[in-house]
């Protein structure tokens, strides 16, 4: 019995749609607003009109019916072509909506989600904060409750849509209590935007990803009702674990999209520049580099599609999310850096994607579980660690 790991009909239609709008509609503007360290409010309204902030949602609350196979597919597509881009729909679907699809109750799903669905506004995920990166179970963040409000203090940082003129709400972590053995009790709250105290630095002045919104936020006794508990109290923590077990799946195919971009650049390059009077891709020397980037990707899109299979299907996927994670973020690294090589000096240069693709392949060994964080969880899933 063989494998078929092609794409069922609709799965390649939608492929192949958003393959043509990355390259027809986000590759001819990204670069000016990418310099401008802009946020492409014109592509992102698009993207919505699509359809694709809903893919992987009920169509009771306004999504498409898809499921996280169709997100992978189509961040790996944007990816291809500009990486601010994809993080916007991944942050805005994994960790912006997911949540609260998730975990949320009936009402909250239908005041936010509709919305959230057509791009009309975006969500974020605040669960970094300045003194805990991977530690994400030291939350410093506050929530107290007064009556029927909740009382937030704190702050997070590396905040991806939370600043945007459409970002709707930020879901934060916050300790609400302890336990008798003195652990925090962590639970996630929703936070509209605009709610007095809630304050959104500016933008931060990023190696890469220039054109996606990434601030620090602030909470000064903000207020907000009790209903916007989100789940169980003293659950926040596990969920948003479940919530980032997902995003890695979604990491991993925009890590392999970036992956993929690196070889067709590399090889319309090979075939254009002429060195010693022959394409270079005429070298053995470069062929075989585009060997080992087009290896390295075909690898990459096999591990994220297994883990977003056994996650549709109900299975277990934490390793294999992690195992697609830290593969396409680590060979994304690799791939930026060789299709920069190729290019020789005009890799350098911003005009060449190359060049964004090298700045923006960085942040995904560290975003959503640094590349040792998913080694101890594919050792714990092995039983070699408790």
């Amino acid at each position: 019995m063989s494998l078929d790991h092609r794409l069922p009909s609709e799965l390649e239609e939608l492929r192949r749609t958003v393959e043509a709008f990355a390259h027809d509609v986000v590759a001819p503007k990204i670069g000016e607003f990418y310099e401008q360290h802009a946020f492409p409010y014109e592509i992102v309204h698009e993207m919505g009109r699509m359809g694709l902030f809903g893919l992987p949602f009920s169509e009771e609350y306004g999504g498409m019916g898809g499921d996280y196979l169709a997100l992978g597919i189509a961040l790996e597509e944007l990816a291809r072509v500009d990486s601010s881009v994809a993080i916007t729909l991944e942050a805005g679907v994994s960790l912006g909506a997911m949540p609260l699809y998730h975990f949320g109750t009936d009402e909250q799903k239908r005041e936010w989600l509709p919305r959230m669905c057509t791009g009309e506004i975006l969500g974020a995920f605040g669960l970094t904060e300045p003194d805990g990166g991977s530690d994400a179970g030291g939350t410093r963040t506050t929530a107290v409750r007064d009556g029927d409000e909740w009382v937030i203090n704190g702050s997070k940082c590396f905040i991806t849509n939370s600043g945007t003129d459409i970002t709707g709400l930020v879901t934060v972590t916050a300790v609400t209590g302890r336990k008798e053995d003195g652990r925090p009790l962590i639970s996630a709250i929703i936070v509209p935007s605009g709610t007095p105290g809630f304050t959104v630095a500016a933008p931060y002045s990023k190696v890469g990803w220039n054109a996606s919104d990434t601030r620090e936020l602030s909470f000064s006794d903000v207020r907000v009702p009790a209903a916007n508990l989100l789940g169980d109290e003293g659950r926040g923590y596990a969920q948003f674990l479940r919530i980032l077990d997902e995003g890695r799946i979604a990491i991993a195919a925009l890590a392999t999209g970036l992956a993929q971009g690196c070889v067709d650049e590399s090889v319309k390059y090979a075939r254009e520049r002429h060195a010693f009077g022959r394409p270079i891709g005429a070298n053995q020397a470069i062929q075989f580099k585009l060997a080992d980037m087009e290896l390295r990707a075909h690898t990459s899109r096999l591990a994220w599609r297994d883990a977003a299979s056994r996650l549709v299907h109900g299975e277990p996927f934490k390793k294999e999310a992690a195992i697609a994670k830290l593969y396409s973020s680590e060979i994304a690294v690799t791939n930026a850096r060789e299709a920069t090589q190729i290019h020789g000096g005009y890799g350098f240069m911003n005009e060449y994607p190359v060049a964004r693709m090298w700045r923006d392949s960085k942040i995904l060994e560290i975003g959503e579980g640094t590349s040792e964080v998913q080694r101890m969880l594919i050792a714990r899933e092995l039983g070699v660690t408790d």
